[in-house]
C-alpha cells in the first residue's frame, strides 16, 4: 500500500480493498522502521490517527464520506493542530501544545483525512537545508549523507520515502519546492492568500503560504481543493471562487506558451541540472506547447531583497516569544531583563537570531530607508518583471535549484551561499505567485526539479502542465532504494 498515490489510496478505500486502519496501522509501522533513519518526524500521533482511521471506515462502510475520507496524510510541525504538540522545530516551542487547529488541518481534517504525526523542519522554517532544527538535521532519502532541503525537508523526504502519500507544507522563498526538487517530489505553493494562514506559525508574513508535498499532481490538485478558499479569519485570504482543479489536470497543452528566462541558465546552474531541465521543456514543447525566452531583469536582485523583507517580518513575529507572554522561560532570572534574554538566548538557534538581528538592524532609525524601504521598492520592480513576463506567455518554465541535493553540512558555515540555494524560487514568493516543482530527471544518482511559475491564480494551469508532464515521463515514480 505504501506505494499507491494518495489518490490510488482514495479509489483503494472507496473500493473497500483495503480499511483506513489497515492503512494507518501499514504506515505507523513503516514510520516506526525505516523513518527514524531520516528524523523526518517530529512527533507521530499513532493514537489519535487510528481513532481518526477507524471514524473514516464507519463513514465508508455506509457509502458515505468525500474523495479524502481515510487517506493519510502528515503536516509540517509549523501548523497549530489541537492538543497535538507544535514546535516549529524549535526549543522555543518544545512543550507547546495548541489548543485550535490552523484552518489548513480543520479543513483536512474535516475532509476525513487522518493526520499521521507533525514533521521536522527548519527552525521556525528559517532554513534551505533543515539543518536549523532543534530536533536534528532531516537526512535525504536518495542519500543520507545529502540534505533533503528546507524548511519542509520533513515533509519531502517523508513523502519521498513512502512513509506517508503526501504532506502539507510552507513556503517562504521556496521551502516547499526546493525540498521537493532535492527528493524527487512533487511541491505545489499557491497564489498568496489563496490558502488560509490562519494558525501557520508566522515567519515572514508578506511572503509565507501554506501548500502540500506529494507524489503526484492529481494528489496536490486534490488536496489544494480541500485546502483553498476564504477564511474571514485571515487578514490576506483572498476570496475568490475555487475552480475544480482535478477537472482541467488532462486539457492539452497544445498552444500553451512557456517563457524560458534568459538569466536562469547562467554559469551559477549545474550544467547536468541546466541538461535535464532543457531536456523536460523539450517534452511539454513536444506536447504541443511553444517556447520563448523572457526576460526578468532584476532576478539577481531577488535574494537579496527576499534578505532584507523576510529577516525584518521575522523580528517582528518573533518578538512575541519572549518567555513570559509564549516560549520557553529560562529558569532562575535575576530581573525582567534578565529573563528576556535568557530566554531567547537559549530557546532561540543561530539561524533564527541572525535573522532577528538583521531584521532589527534594517528596520532601525537611520537604516529604514537605506535597507527596508529600498527592499520594498525592489520587489515592486521585481513584480512588475513577472507580469510584464506573463504579458507574453502562459507560465515559466526553469530550475527549481542550482544544482542537486548537497552534503548536510557543507554551507552551514556560509549563510550567503545557502541562502543562494533559493535563487529560482525566491522570485514567486515576492511576487506572490503561484509555482510548483516537478521531478525532471536525475544527476548522479540525485533527483532534479522541473520549477513552474504562473500569474496570479493560475494553480489549474499549472497543475495541468505538471501533469501532463508526468504523463510522459517516469521520474516521478522513482523511489530511493532503501525505501521500495
Amino acid at each position: 500500500m505504501h506505494a499507491l498515490t494518495l489518490t490510488e489510496l482514495a479509489q483503494g478505500l472507496k473500493a473497500r480493498d483495503f480499511t483506513s486502519r489497515t492503512l494507518t496501522e501499514t504506515l505507523l509501522e513503516r514510520i516506526a522502521e525505516t523513518g527514524a533513519a531520516l528524523n523526518a518526524f517530529i512527533t507521530v500521533t499513532e493514537d489519535e490517527a487510528l481513532a481518526a482511521a477507524d471514524a473514516a471506515d464507519q463513514l465508508l462502510a455506509k457509502n458515505k464520506g468525500g474523495l479524502l475520507t481515510g487517506v493519510p496524510l502528515v503536516h509540517k510541525d509549523i501548523f497549530c493542530t489541537r492538543g497535538v504538540r507544535t514546535t516549529c522545530g524549535s526549543r522555543m516551542l518544545d512543550n507547546f501544545v495548541s489548543p485550535y487547529d490552523a484552518t489548513v488541518v480543520e479543513r483536512l481534517a474535516a475532509a476525513g483525512v487522518v493526520s499521521l504525526g507533525k514533521t521536522n523542519m527548519d527552525e521556525f522554517a528559517m532554513g534551505s537545508s533543515n539543518e536549523t532544527s532543534y530536533f536534528g538535521p532531516v537526512l535525504n532519502p536518495w542519500d543520507h549523507a545529502r540534505s533533503p532541503g528546507g524548511s519542509s525537508g520533513g515533509s519531502a523526504a517523508a513523502v519521498a520515502a513512502r512513509l506517508i502519500p503526501a504532506a502539507t507544507g510552507t513556503d517562504t522563498g521556496g521551502s516547499i519546492r526546493q525540498p521537493a526538487a532535492l527528493t524527487g517530489t512533487i511541491g505545489l505553493k499557491p497564489t498568496y492568500g489563496r490558502v488560509s494562514r490562519y494558525g501557520m506559525i508566522a515567519f515572514a508574513s508578506s511572503l509565507d503560504q501554506a501548500g502540500v508535498i506529494t507524489r503526484s499532481a492529481a494528489d496536490a490538485a486534490a488536496l489544494l481543493q480541500v485546502m483553498a478558499g476564504f477564511d474571514e479569519r485571515d487578514s490576506t485570504s483572498v476570496d475568490q471562487p475555487v475552480p475544480d482543479y482535478s477537472a482541467t489536470l488532462d486539457q492539452s497543452l497544445q498552444g500553451l506558451r512557456i517563457g524560458i528566462v534568459r538569466q536562469h541558465f547562467d554559469a551559477g546552474l549545474d550544467a547536468d541540472n541546466a541538461q535535464q531541465v532543457k531536456a523536460a521543456i523539450a517534452v511539454l514543447e513536444a506536447g504541443g506547447a511553444t517556447v520563448k525566452e523572457v526576460d526578468l531583469p532584476n532576478l539577481d536582485l531577488s535574494v537579496p531583497t527576499y534578505y532584507v523583507v523576510a529577516p525584518a517580518e521575522c523580528s517582528s513575529n518573533m518578538s512575541r516569544f519572549d518567555g513570559v507572554r509564549f516560549g520557553h522561560r529560562a529558569e532562575n532570572a535575576t530581573d525582567l531583563l534578565d529573563l528576556y534574554c535568557r530566554s531567547r538566548g537559549e530557546g532561540f538557534g543561530a539561524e533564527v537570531q541572525r535573522r532577528i538581528l538583521t531584521g532589527t538592524y534594517v528596520l532601525s532609525a537611520g537604516y529604514y530607508d537605506a535597507y527596508y524601504l529600498q527592499a520594498q521598492k525592489v520587489r515592486q520592480l521585481i513584480a512588475e518583471d513577472f507580469r510584464k513576463a506573463f504579458a507574453d506567455v502562459d507560465v515559466i518554465a526553469g530550475p527549481t535549484s542550482p544544482a542537486p541535493a548537497f552534503p548536510l553540512g557543507d554551507k552551514t558555515d556560509d549563510p550567503i551561499t545557502m541562502y543562494l540555494n533559493d535563487i529560482y524560487t525566491i522570485g514567486a514568493n515576492l511576487a506572490g505567485l503561484p509555482a510548483m516543482s516537478v521531478p525532471c530527471g536525475m544527476v548522479d544518482g540525485l533527483p532534479v526539479g522541473l520549477h513552474l511559475v504562473g500569474p496570479h491564480f493560475s494553480e489549474e494551469r499549472l497543475l495541468n502542465c505538471a501533469h501532463r508532464y508526468a504523463a510522459e515521463t517516469n521520474w516521478h515514480t522513482l523511489c530511493p532504494e532503501a525505501y521500495r
